[in-house]
């Protein structure tokens, strides 16, 4: 099963994206700060993280540097997501080490998607 670290502050966006993606199969476990993000990662070893950037305590941006500079989880692919539209966030996400970047509201299809790519999965048939 594919491990999905969720790392959101908000409760009903973490609720909402959650329920949807286990219904399609993965296992989902949850942080609500950047910092406890980071521990989850070198805990639970997920196959992919969903990163708001926009999160308390430690921002999305200095957890995915602290992510990709740490050896033993480097390699596990983040997804940013904001509910920020500014010109450049997309970049500044990358420039962070984010592997894709996505805004908010979520076009669930459109993040399934991103989520196969980076992880060489096949098409997820919808339930």
């Amino acid at each position: 099963m594919t491990r999905v670290l969720l790392v959101d502050d908000d409760e009903m966006s973490r609720d909402m994206l959650s329920r949807r993606l286990i219904r399609r199969g993965f296992e989902v476990t949850f942080a609500v700060d950047g910092k406890q993000g980071v521990e989850a990662a070198r805990r639970e070893k997920p196959d992919i993280i969903l990163m708001d950037m926009g999160l308390p305590v430690m921002d999305g941006w200095e957890a995915t540097r602290c992510i990709k500079s740490d050896d033993a989880i480097r390699g596990v692919s983040v997804i940013g997501l904001s509910a920020r539209t500014m010109s450049g966030d997309r970049d500044k996400a990358i420039e962070a080490g984010c592997d894709d970047y996505d805004i908010k509201p979520i076009e669930f299809d459109r993040l399934i998607g991103k989520i196969e790519r980076l992880l060489g999965l096949p098409k997820i048939q919808v339930r």
